[in-house]
């Protein structure tokens, strides 16, 4: 063999190894792509829609509270004696629940003293000319008396209507007089008074303060002993048996609930759901700032426990979550509310329908966190994605996840 066909031949060969090379990353290149672009088959979670009962209710926070509280107060200003009372102790009506004993004037500082005594001299002052008053107008009536007797005496047909009238203003003048006389001695008395010591019966005198009902101490306002004013509150008192739940709902779903509606309580301690009735929706609302800042109208709803005896080991301001129904109905077909996303302005669900995904519209009525009742266009027992992802299109292949 020549030199010229030996290069030929390697020539050859390197044409013949760089053709396959080219062929095997085709073939890779092409496997990759065939990889990428074949159909997957997505793992979803799937629910069946059924029938079944559906209660519809708002949800809010409560408290529970008694229903009659007397709240017991000073009767008169002064030393509220130690209040051996604790919450929780029973009482009697009647009961001495608390003393106030009077407290003696307090001391007048030198300017107040002599104000005091200033205004006693200027009262004796205003006294003295009132009683001279008085006594010209009782010498002026005498006067017109003895005038009106002479003239009745003298005259045949009577006294004289001018007589008769002098005698008359006299007596009004003299009324006058005394009521003047009347008022400079009272203010005298009211001034005198203010610079006047407290008698010690008076200043030792304990005022008992009794329970107007039967019932236990709910909260203790005072314990120690404290100078109090007349109207302050000492005690509250009620009968922890006879409890109400209050909760404070958004005015917009107040105007959902209606008075005798059936409500539930949960989340109060026990496993036990306490059943409730709707007693009374309060005419009036209020503003609350909720945790997050903003101003809410607030309704307050009274609910009323079914049976009292279920709420022994509830006690006054306890928490109680509460439902009250709006709407329930005994069999309606019904969806997970995850399964549901808007499509528009209507409502759809993924159907999993010969393992693929297909998005279909429907009607839905009432709602609540979990479950929507279905009016049309989804029949019993179709089998729907819940949480569909965004990986989840219509026709996309899926199968049910199996954990």
């Amino acid at each position: 063999m020549t030199t010229t066909q030996s290069v030929d031949t390697v020539h050859q060969m390197l044409r013949v190894l760089t053709n396959r090379r080219v062929l095997f990353a085709l073939v890779a290149v092409g496997g990759l792509l065939a990889l990428a672009l074949w159909p997957t088959t997505l793992a979803v979670d799937v629910a069946t829609v059924s029938r079944g009962p559906l209660v519809v209710t708002v949800d809010e926070e409560g408290r529970t509270r008694v229903r009659e509280r007397y709240v017991v107060s000073a009767p008169v200003a002064g030393r509220v004696l130690r209040i051996e009372l604790e919450p929780g102790d029973v009482v009697k009506r009647g009961d001495t629940v608390a003393r106030v004993q009077a407290e003696p004037p307090s001391l007048l500082d030198a300017r107040t003293r002599a104000e005091a005594q200033a205004a006693i001299d200027s009262a004796g002052a205003s006294l003295e000319p009132a009683r001279a008053e008085e006594g010209r107008a009782r010498e002026a009536l005498a006067q017109a008396e003895r005038e009106l007797i002479r003239s009745r005496t003298l005259a045949t047909a009577g006294a004289l209507p001018a007589q008769e009238a002098d005698a008359r203003l006299a007596r009004e003048t003299v009324n006058a007089a005394a009521s003047a006389v009347g008022a400079a001695a009272a203010d005298l008395e009211r001034a005198r008074a203010r610079l006047a010591a407290p008698s010690p019966r008076t200043a030792a005198a304990v005022v008992a303060v009794t329970a107007p009902v039967d019932g236990v101490v709910l909260r203790r306002l005072r314990e120690s002993e404290s100078i109090v004013p007349a109207g302050e509150p000492l005690l509250e008192l009620g009968d922890p048996r006879q409890l109400e739940i209050v909760a404070d709902l958004l005015s917009t779903d107040a105007v959902q609930v209606r008075v005798g509606a059936r409500a539930t309580s949960e989340q109060w301690g026990e496993d036990a759901a306490l059943d409730a009735t709707l007693r009374r929706i309060e005419p009036s609302g209020f503003t609350k700032i909720s945790a997050l800042g903003v101003e809410e109208q607030r309704v307050n709803v009274i609910l009323e426990p079914s049976d009292p005896a279920a709420c022994a080991a509830l006690g006054d301001a306890y928490r109680v979550d509460v439902r009250i129904v709006i709407w329930e109905a005994s069999d309606v077909l019904k969806v997970p509310t995850s399964a549901l996303f808007r499509e528009g302005e209507q409502w759809a669900v993924y159907a999993v329908r010969d393992g693929r995904a297909r998005r279909t519209l429907v009607e839905i009525g009432r709602q609540t966190g979990r479950e929507a009742e279905v009016l049309s266009r989804l029949p019993e027992g179709a089998r729907v994605i819940i949480h569909p992802g965004d990986l989840v299109q219509d026709g996309a292949r899926v199968r049910e996840f199996a954990p």
